[in-house]
């Protein structure tokens, strides 16, 4: 019996020197030990550790992992037309000097925050209120955001962090003022559209009107074509007759007599005053 209690007695203090003397870095950590609020050592690389029980020394852990504070609103700014932008940011950051960080904050990452976010807000407003509304929309808002994180570098220094880099998520207009600027932006856009409209029809106009003057022009000038060519047809006609008839005079007198007759006595309803003995009917008279 008396080993067994040895036993646990041993275990027991083995249980409570590695609970109260031993601790364990992680690599995502830093350890400072300190004793009645002094800072001892800090422990920066992981591993096993030893310490003095409490309240000889005690350990608290920090965070060295990049960590982000996002702005749980947007944030009113006023550029340099006066005009408000609801921003929307975050902000990267970590913790390069625990011990300082441990001295100036006692460790608490919320006043951490909160003042680097005060000294962010700080360095936006200056920047911003020295730019328009289209320069911080797309213009110049890769630069502002560069020019923040130098601006604020030395402030963070001041207690152990370092801000690795600020980022503008969304920057937009007052919901009146987008209003205001949509109507605008729809009357412009309407403007453009009647002023095209108008260069649309007044080209279209002009050209209906050439399209009519070449088709004037081009009937012109095809029935010029035509009365030449059916003139030249009618000429070469007439040569082509003449040197036809040309040979027997009698017969072309008598083809045409033939003609006329064709022309006149159409109908058997027909009637003629006429001289029998007129040259109309000369071919008539030898027939008969």
């Amino acid at each position: 019996m008396p080993k067994i209690f040895v036993v646990v007695a041993a275990a027991l203090i083995g249980f409570f020197v590695a609970n109260t003397c031993l601790y364990v870095v992680d690599q995502r950590q830093y350890a400072i030990v300190f004793a009645l609020g002094q800072v001892e050592e800090v422990r920066q690389e992981p591993g096993l550790y030893f310490k003095l029980p409490a309240p000889f020394q005690n350990v608290i852990f920090l965070d060295k992992r990049l960590q982000t504070i996002d702005t749980p609103e947007p944030e009113r700014f006023i550029t340099s037309e006066k005009k408000n932008l609801l921003i929307d940011s975050y902000i990267k950051w970590r913790i390069v000097d625990p011990r300082l960080y441990f001295v100036r904050l006692s460790g608490d990452s919320r006043l951490a925050q909160s003042r680097m976010s005060q000294v962010v807000k700080s360095a936006l407003n200056e920047e911003i209120t020295k730019r328009t509304v289209p320069q911080m929309v797309s213009g110049e808002r890769t630069t502002v955001m560069n020019t923040v994180v130098e601006k604020v570098k030395d402030e963070a220094t001041e207690i152990g962090v370092e801000i690795v880099d600020v980022r503008l998520k969304r920057v937009d207009l007052l919901p009146e003022v987008s209003e205001s600027v949509f109507r605008r932006m729809e009357a412009e856009r309407k403007r453009v559209a009647n002023d095209l409209r108008a260069t649309g029809a007044a080209e279209a106009e002009q050209i209906r009107a050439d399209a009519d003057r070449q088709v004037v022009v081009i009937l012109a000038e095809a029935y010029r074509e035509a009365q030449t060519v059916k003139g030249q047809g009618d000429a070469k006609a007439g040569s082509i007759y003449n040197a036809a008839f040309g040979r027997n005079p009698e017969f072309y007198s008598f083809y045409r007599s033939l003609d006329a007759y064709k022309q006149s006595l159409t109908s058997k309803s027909d009637v003629m005053v006429v001289d029998p003995q007129s040259d109309f009917f000369k071919f008539l008279q030898k027939t008969q």
